[in-house]
């Protein structure tokens, strides 16, 4: 039996008694062509050089999310981590349409930090950029339905998202 041996295992994972909520309480996006690099040790960036601001888009509590699956074909011997973003904005209004189309004109590459609920930062589309590659909504149809935007963001990185330290973010901001 051949055994790649070049990547062997370093340690195992202990179990966390650390409080874990669900959730997204922040998202910050940047034109990725203004980041012109980060510092990146043992998962976690340190120093975002951005020629540009990240700008917050704000959304309801408990209405948006990030996740990431790791693909995996064994046939190809490719893996990456796809990354997605779901983020909702409620009631349509021009403001908010005139935003979305500054995110998608000409299928712009962007940069996308999250802040987890529980306090944690993450980079999404820190080499290859990240999309939008969906948006839907409306009116809904009765009193209390929702009235707005879901914008998806997409990216495909090589690596898991790393997370990103927390005093470095007020510098990054508009």
């Amino acid at each position: 039996m051949a055994c790649n041996c070049s990547n062997l295992i370093s340690g195992g994972i202990l179990k966390s008694c650390d409080f874990n909520s669900g959730g997204v309480e922040k998202i910050y996006i940047a034109d990725f062509c203004k980041v012109s690099g980060y510092t990146e040790t043992n998962s976690e960036i340190t120093a975002i050089v951005a020629g540009a601001d990240f700008y917050e888009f704000q959304f309801n509590r408990n209405t948006s999310s990030y996740s990431e699956n790791t693909v995996i074909n064994l046939e190809a011997g490719s893996t990456y981590y796809e990354q997605t973003i779901t983020l909702v904005l409620n009631r349509r209004d021009k403001t908010k349409a005139e935003a979305i189309k500054e995110l998608t004109a000409g299928q712009k590459q962007l940069f996308v930090i999250v802040k987890d609920s529980n306090g944690l930062y993450w980079a999404l589309g820190k080499d290859s950029g990240g999309y939008v590659t969906e948006i839907t909504g409306g009116s809904g149809v009765a009193k209390g339905d929702a009235n707005g935007y879901n914008i998806i963001f997409t990216a495909e990185e090589a690596d898991n998202a790393p997370e990103v330290d927390s005093t470095i973010i007020a510098a990054l901001l508009a």
